[in-house]
């Protein structure tokens, strides 16, 4: 099993220098901690300081030089030349390879201000992964009739190797483009265990045979049972982002191995972990005890 990590690209502080600063904190604690991938993710017109996937990347790739990495990217707001270029440079800035991680979106908040119809997000979605798989390829695309009108578009430089590609949604037209379209299903953090292990089955139910089977769980790893307790137990009371809270991986770095035991028996191989805890202190110390959870996994 290989455990991986996507970093929270949002940080409420008064000096957008700070956020920035403790992004990268977290991608050298991730690091040092043996974590074997990195990712972050895609938001737009957000009201709180939301670190852009790209340029983001770009500068924790200094950080990240010999492993995974790669960006999602909500694809029906990106024009498909824009994000070919921007995945073929990254691509070129460690020796790892990329991944290219997408989704169709949703909400109003995000479409609205850009000025894109939620309607017709498909069809956005499918031309344009189409695309960029083609200008990642070395092609030239030429589509005056589909949504973005490319003429003869190309780009330089491409990935010195194939990215891969993770498609995440999780109804069943979800399952069957990632199925038809993808190199893999990337399976998200609201899903209980059950639903995780349905919904893989579903997946897999279209004949693939994906190159890895990634699933996301927001964890804490606490230094003990009540250090746990102390991150966990006020969620009762507030709740986390309307997940059902079973979703979530806490306890001891042991407790937290066994739980991704778990999970690779229900078939997933890859564990991609976004910290719970909102509190610097609190998720670099969280990162720290991923290097035992990931020994203790290894170990098996």
């Amino acid at each position: 099993m290989r455990v991986t990590t996507s970093l929270s690209s949002t940080y409420l502080v008064d000096d957008g220098r700070a956020g920035a600063a403790q992004m990268i904190d977290r991608a050298r604690a991730a690091y040092a901690a043996g974590l074997e991938g990195l990712y972050v993710g895609d938001h737009h017109a957000t009201g709180v300081p939301y670190y852009q996937n790209s340029p983001i990347l770009g500068r924790i790739a200094a950080e990240w030089p010999d492993r995974r990495f790669g960006a999602l990217y909500l694809l029906p707001l990106w024009h498909p030349l824009v994000v070919a270029e921007q995945v073929g440079t990254l691509a070129t800035l460690g020796t790892g390879r990329f991944v290219f991680q997408c989704a169709i979106g949703g909400g109003e908040d995000q479409f609205g201000p850009m000025g894109i119809p939620l309607e017709g997000r498909g069809r956005r979605f499918e031309a344009g992964l189409a695309a960029i798989r083609a200008l990642l390829a070395g092609e030239v695309v030429d589509d005056p009739d589909g949504p973005w009108g490319l003429r003869q578009a190309r780009i330089s430089p491409t990935p010195p190797e194939p990215v891969e590609v993770w498609i995440g949604g999780a109804g069943p037209k979800a399952l069957a483009r990632a199925a038809r379209l993808g190199d893999t299903w990337y399976a998200g953090p609201e899903l209980t265990d059950g639903d995780a292990a349905e919904k893989l089955a579903q997946f897999l139910d279209h004949g693939v045979d994906p190159p890895c089977r990634p699933l996301r769980r927001d964890v804490y790893v606490g230094a003990d049972e009540a250090d746990v307790a102390r991150v966990r137990g006020p969620l009762a009371q507030s709740g986390y982002r309307g997940f059902d809270l079973s979703a979530l991986v806490t306890g001891t770095p042991a407790q937290v191995a066994e739980r991704f035991w778990t999970l690779g028996e229900i078939g997933f191989d890859e564990i991609v972990v976004r910290q719970l805890a909102s509190g610097q202190s609190d998720a670099l110390a969280s990162l720290e005890r991923m290097a035992e959870v990931r020994r203790l996994v290894a170990a098996g």
